[in-house]
């Protein structure tokens, strides 16, 4: 059976989680809590050298990583990737800048403040700043569309409602993103997310 070692408090984590049931894929759950110090063990980084969740171990024992390259190799050939080349390379724009320029942001602060406990005042500025920034770029590509890409959600909405749909437990005011609030709503309903 397919393995998934995740921390259910993780977006990373939790946006494989909601594709593999949404796909009705089979798979055992393996909570491993981050902040314990299992993905350093020796045995996790057999698995995953860089020690991060998701990982997933296929049924014939070849370990995957990285939640975006798992939305993909999990989402291959369904409703979720779009059939024209461009549209599926501009979801594919849409999954690197999410990982490069929204989650370092938006999901760093969530974990500091909301996980870590680290008050608002030992936030680092820079990241909210950042983080501001990637909401701002949302909004701006989600005004007056459904969808970051083509007419319906692709693995794109899904990899980025991860983490928006919580970044105020980071702090961010998402009153100035009236589209991304809309998305954030369509998104879930679409991917069965509650």
């Amino acid at each position: 059976m397919l393995t998934v070692y995740g921390d259910i408090r993780s977006g990373n984590c939790l946006k494989v989680k909601w594709l593999l049931d949404l796909s009705q894929i089979d798979y055992q759950w393996i909570e491993t809590d981050v902040t314990a110090g299992v993905t350093r063990s020796e045995a996790f980084l057999a698995l995953n050298p860089a020690g991060q969740t998701p990982t997933v171990v296929l049924e014939d024992g070849r370990p995957l990583a990285q939640s975006n390259a798992l939305l993909l190799y999990f989402g291959e050939g369904g409703p979720f990737i779009p059939a024209d080349p461009y549209d599926r390379t501009r979801m594919m724009e849409w999954l690197f800048w999410e990982q490069y320029s929204h989650e370092p942001y938006i999901a760093v602060v969530r974990f500091q403040r909301a996980i870590a406990g680290r008050p608002a005042d030992q936030i680092e500025p820079r990241l909210m700043e950042r983080g501001y920034a990637a909401l701002a770029r949302m909004e701006q590509a989600l005004a007056g569309r459904d969808w970051l890409v083509g007419e319906a959600p692709t693995l794109a909405d899904l990899s980025l409602v991860a983490y928006t749909r919580v970044a105020h437990e980071g702090d961010f005011d998402l009153s100035a993103f009236p589209s991304v609030v809309a998305w954030v709503s369509r998104t879930e309903a679409a991917f069965g997310i509650s």
